[in-house]
């Protein structure tokens, strides 16, 4: 005895619905989804990044940027200490020093013998022109003279000394005031630099993430451009799914913020097996 059976198919349009449909489905699915197209991209460094890089890792400027300054007041520390001593005042003194000095004495020698001369005319006039009052006074006169001749002298002297000491403190001043300038240096410049390697940092940064915007946005824009196929046969897929099944349909787009490529194909291949379950039991049904 034959056996018969009984299968009650949805109305003809449904079936023509599904039928477009699952034609629709083979022909998107056919060929490979070129996801190159919406791939990750990086966007390179800026120039102004690439220049804070340059300044950071170049000798004297980011990386040991206060050396030169060190070695500097290192330099003048040295030349200070030259400067310092008992004889540190011996190559300021004047090399004219003793000329002024031999012809200070010269004149004074002039002076005095003419003040002898005065003595020998004083004792002629008084009638002791060789006597010894006359021997007296010439001695009395040279022995003053003798030490005025030595205290000018040393006077000279000392005053050469003087001199001389002063422009070495002050050449030992001036170094070392060198040398503290060139510290102050050697811990600003760094940070004058730093400042620079910084601003560059940031504006190339700045401008790095807006290139960046833009690669983000092309690549949202391919990808909802390629996934736009998708969209459309899932969305008609659920609405056949209401008119068959009587129940409302509920649909979610595969299209979300940012997926990746594999999350993407994954999905893809999620829906469309969907899909091709379905219109292959319609198609053992309709046989």
């Amino acid at each position: 005895m034959a056996v018969t059976t009984q299968q009650a198919l949805p109305p003809q349009y449904v079936q023509d619905l599904q039928k477009d449909l699952g034609t629709q489905l083979t022909a998107t699915t056919a060929a490979p989804l070129k996801t190159d197209a919406f791939a990750p991209k990086v966007a390179g460094q800026d120039q102004a990044q690439l220049d804070a890089y340059k300044m950071a890792t170049t000798p004297g400027q980011g990386i040991g940027a206060f050396q030169d300054y060190i070695k500097q007041a290192g330099a003048y520390d040295t030349s200070a200490a030259g400067l310092s001593g008992t004889g540190a005042y011996q190559p300021f003194m004047s090399p004219y020093q003793q000329d002024v000095i031999d012809a200070t004495l010269a004149e004074y020698d002039t002076q005095a013998a003419q003040g002898l001369a005065g003595i020998g005319q004083q004792a002629a006039m008084s009638g002791n022109l060789g006597g010894g009052r006359e021997g007296v006074m010439r001695a009395q006169y040279q022995n003053k003279s003798d030490m005025n001749r030595a205290l000018l002298q040393s006077g000279l002297l000392q005053q050469g000394f003087t001199q001389a000491n002063q422009l070495a403190n002050q050449a030992f001043g001036q170094q070392m005031q060198l040398g503290q300038n060139q510290r102050g240096l050697a811990s600003q410049v760094p940070g004058l630099y730093g400042q620079d390697i910084g601003t560059l940092g940031s504006a190339g940064a700045i401008q790095q993430a807006q290139e960046q915007a833009g690669l983000d946005a092309t690549r949202e824009r391919n990808r909802l451009r390629a996934y736009e196929p998708y969209e459309r046969l899932g969305f008609q897929g659920s609405g056949i799914q209401t008119i068959t099944s009587g129940a409302p349909g509920q649909y979610q787009s595969m299209v979300t913020p940012n997926p990746t490529p594999l999350q993407n194909a994954l999905g893809i291949a999620s829906v469309a097996g969907g899909f091709l379950g379905n219109y292959g039991d319609y198609l053992r049904g309709a046989g």
